[in-house]
This record gives structure tokens, C-alpha cells and sequence, in this order.
């Protein structure tokens, strides 16, 4: 991102709202260069503009962050997250910490059983695509002999993942769930292959989709 840009942002992020006369005045620039960023932060989805008026004269446009802007910032859950796996690990065990990564991914299908309920195999995988790529995954799918791959080229979990690999049962029985299919992880990005793909096939019972 544009450094005059990515400054707007870290500027909103530190103190939640801010004028274009005082963006300009923290970072010296003029009102209509402070502008043009702020059309194209408009733009992206990035930064809402409202008005606010004072007790004279005309309102005033105040800018602010969205939702999605604050995806932007990291978060640094990632060792307290692998921190809680390893605990669980050492007080309930292994068997029992894949219970509850199973249950995590339930709760997570559950919230999406709307868009893939009623849908052929394919329609489900291409939807499930979908909603890993909302997730911040970057995947691709292909039909494959009457099976499907999809391909995970990025993970929001990939460094809670290198310290621990059990958390990927997350995202392989949510595949699983979304699809409603026999799904197996036959590449992985831990073991340095181009990206994670799932295998999935009909269940036996279904027939080729």
C-alpha cells in the first residue's frame, strides 16, 4: 500500500476519527492531496467519511476506519493461541485437544450451513472456496475425475501451524463439513509444497456428483 496512504490508516487506528485539515496537518500535506488518498481508501472499502456538524458554520466530513481496514492491523494472537493448544495438550491430552479442534470447526460450519445446504458437490466446493477466501485464504478448486480438488495457497493459521500441526484438523474438517464430502489433505504448505489440497470425493453413498 502507498506509504502516505498506510499513514492515513495508522493515523485513524491511533485515534479514531480525524478531519482531512487535520491528516494534512500531521502528515504536511494539502487538503486536496489528503483527499485524493482518502477517495481511494473510500474506494477500497477502507475508510467512511460522516459528517458532524459543529455549532456554526457548514459540517464537517470525519473520517474513520471499517471493519475490514482493521483487518489490516496483526493482531499477534498467534503464540497466545499456541500457547492455549499446548496447555490443553498437557492437561486433556492429545485425543482431547482434537475433540475440541473438531468442535471449533462445527461451530464455524454452522455459521455457514445456509449457503451450502440444498447445493450439489460442486456447487458446496465452490462455495466453500468462497468462504475460505473471506477467511483471508487465498484457494483455488478444479473438478478432477469426478472429484474435487481445492487448493489453499495461504493459511491465517500458518504460524500457529508450524509450532503446532494439530490445528490444521481445523480448516481439513471444515472442508469437510462445508462439503459434505470424504475429504483428505493429500499437499501441505509444512512440508513445503506449493499449497494445501484437499482431496474430495462423494461420499459412497451419493454417487459421482
Amino acid at each position: 500500500m502507498q506509504t502516505t496512504r498506510q499513514q492515513i490508516l495508522e493515523h485513524l487506528q491511533r485515534h479514531g476519527r480525524a478531519t482531512v485539515k487535520e491528516l494534512g496537518q500531521v502528515l504536511r500535506l494539502t487538503s486536496t492531496g489528503i483527499r485524493q488518498h482518502l477517495t481511494v481508501l473510500e474506494r477500497d472499502g477502507l475508510v467512511v467519511a460522516r459528517e458532524e456538524r459543529g455549532r456554526v458554520g457548514r459540517p464537517t466530513l470525519v473520517y474513520t476506519l471499517t471493519e475490514k481496514a482493521e483487518t489490516l492491523f496483526p493482531k499477534g494472537y498467534d503464540e497466545l493461541a499456541t500457547a492455549l493448544l499446548e496447555e490443553i495438550r498437557a492437561e486433556e491430552g492429545s485425543e482431547r485437544l482434537y475433540e475440541l479442534l473438531h468442535r471449533v470447526a462445527q461451530r464455524l460450519a454452522e455459521s455457514f450451513w445456509e449457503r451450502v445446504q440444498g447445493k450439489s458437490l460442486a456447487q458446496r466446493v465452490e462455495e466453500t472456496a468462497l468462504i475460505l477466501q473471506e477467511q483471508g485464504c487465498l484457494v483455488d478448486w478444479e473438478p478432477q475425475d469426478g472429484e474435487f480438488l481445492l487448493h489453499e495457497f495461504t493459511c491465517p493459521l500458518s504460524k500457529m501451524a508450524k509450532q503446532d500441526s494439530s490445528v490444521c484438523t481445523l480448516h481439513l474438517e471444515l472442508v469437510r463439513l462445508l462439503t459434505g464430502a470424504d475429504t483428505r489433505l493429500v499437499r501441505s504448505l509444512l512440508r513445503g509444497e506449493r499449497a494445501c489440497t484437499y482431496r474430495i470425493r462423494p461420499l459412497a453413498a451419493e454417487g459421482a456428483p
